[in-house]
């Protein structure tokens, strides 16, 4: 932002073309939106649902036996000594919480119009508090997938202490796709509808059922230009001593962090005309 005087004196501001992509500042005072954003989600997630918190657990547990029958019993997929229920248990808590963040970060301008056209706050406070909601849900599966890891004696490694690293890394994939479909969302409502057939036919091209490591060469690397990959075999490696994803978790990493700065770069570009098209 700069400052620009008037001819009767008067201050006003504009945006400046030039500058840091994020004010992190401006970011930060609105956290109380995105805390009030990420609270409501939660709120309407769970009002009414005679499960609750158990539905998170039924559903990757289902989703698993259904896994386990196909690509275990059927396949004889490789899980390099990891018991296939786990090792499909710690993919799919991964691919969760990515699918998740980028299936309601899609609609929550569109859902929340009345406070875009009427409430200043930074945009991008939107679309980050979607990140956050989904961490409940992480959350409960872990403890899901501590349990499965006692009852097949999966026994913890050293990479357990990159726990923090992994959540990191999950959000910066989830970031990028969701700042700029939430965008997208707001000029074309089709792209809403898409997202969740996109997320189904994502689900099958990564690794979550099954692993990376049979690729090679170049394979291997073009595999990895899906950013989800990278963080699915990380996970692994992290939660159930699965092997090291090697230079996936590189080539995944380094698609993520530039779908977060196009996706960002966007969002604050169309952001300019929310107001006037949502």
């Amino acid at each position: 932002m700069r400052t620009v005087s008037a001819d009767s004196g008067s201050p006003w501001t504009v945006n400046s073309a030039q500058g840091k992509l994020v004010d992190w500042r401006e970011l930060w005072n609105a956290r109380e939106i995105a805390a009030f954003l990420a609270l409501r989600d939660l709120r309407i997630r769970y009002k009414q649902a005679i499960l609750g918190a158990a539905w998170v657990v039924l559903q990757p547990l289902v989703t698993v036996a259904a896994f386990t029958l196909v690509f275990d019993h059927l396949a004889g997929v490789d899980t390099r000594g990891v018991p296939y229920v786990a090792f499909a248990l710690a993919g799919l808590l991964s691919w969760s919480y990515v699918s998740r963040c980028i299936a309601r970060g899609s609609e929550v301008l569109v859902g929340d119009s009345a406070l875009v056209t009427k409430v200043y706050f930074p945009r991008l406070a939107a679309p980050l508090a979607t990140l956050l909601p989904p961490l409940v849900d992480l959350v409960v599966g872990l403890v899901a997938l501590a349990v499965v890891c006692v009852v097949l004696d999966v026994v913890p490694t050293a990479g357990l202490l990159l726990l923090p690293v992994w959540l990191l890394l999950l959000a910066l994939t989830a970031l990028g796709p969701t700042c700029f479909l939430s965008a997208v969302n707001v000029r074309f409502r089709d792209a809403g509808q898409m997202v969740p057939t996109a997320l189904q036919v994502l689900l099958f091209l990564s690794p979550v059922a099954y692993s990376a490591a049979s690729l090679e060469g170049a394979a291997r690397y073009a595999y990895a230009l899906n950013p989800v990959v990278g963080v699915i075999e990380f996970g692994r490696f992290v939660l159930v001593g699965g092997p090291w994803p090697g230079t996936v978790i590189a080539v995944s990493t380094a698609v993520s962090v530039l779908l977060a700065v196009l996706g960002i770069r966007y969002f604050l570009r169309a952001s300019r005309a929310f107001a006037d098209v949502i």
